[in-house]
């Protein structure tokens, strides 16, 4: 499964859900129609019946949710796609395909391992855990030298020191 949002709460009294996307533009979670909510690892499908922007946000109405209470329930949890339903990312990288990368210099000094990445506007930034935590611009072949996802590493043009 990859995570690309969460349930934010409940909207109003008809089972409306406020949603928090992942997904960039924000809308784009609503191109898929099922959706897997979990919590701790299990997860149940829902079809989503309609979905649309609130304001700054995104609200939706699934399937069987149909009152405030039921909505309710669902708080806190993962919304998630089988990864066979992303579109084919075409020389990008998923922020999922990331996590989880060894991170080396271009010298062969391990860095850490990708824990997350940060979306600060101008650049992703990967946040790297190892002795110490590190932040590092997500800058393809400035910064970003090469991602080999079969072997799970990434080399960067990064100073140890930093």
């Amino acid at each position: 499964m990859v995570v690309i949002g969460e349930i934010a709460g409940v909207y109003g009294v008809k089972g409306w859900l406020r949603i928090r996307s992942h997904t960039q533009p924000l809308e784009n979670i609503f191109r898929y129609q099922e959706w897997q909510l979990g919590k701790d690892g299990s997860w149940s499908a829902v079809s989503v019946t309609e979905g649309r922007r609130h304001g700054r946000g995104l609200v939706a109405k699934l399937a069987g949710i149909d009152d405030r209470d039921a909505a309710a329930k669902h708080q806190g949890k993962l919304i998630a796609v089988r990864r066979d339903q992303l579109p084919d990312s075409a020389g990008d990288y998923y922020w999922t395909d990331l996590e989880g990368l060894n991170v080396e210099t271009r010298e062969g000094v391990k860095l850490g391992v990708v824990d997350h990445l940060l979306e600060t506007g101008a650049n992703d930034v990967l946040v790297v855990k190892g002795e110490k935590e590190r932040l590092i611009p997500f800058v393809l072949d400035q910064v970003v030298c090469d991602i080999d996802l079969r072997s799970g590493v990434m080399v960067v043009n990064w100073d140890p020191d930093f």
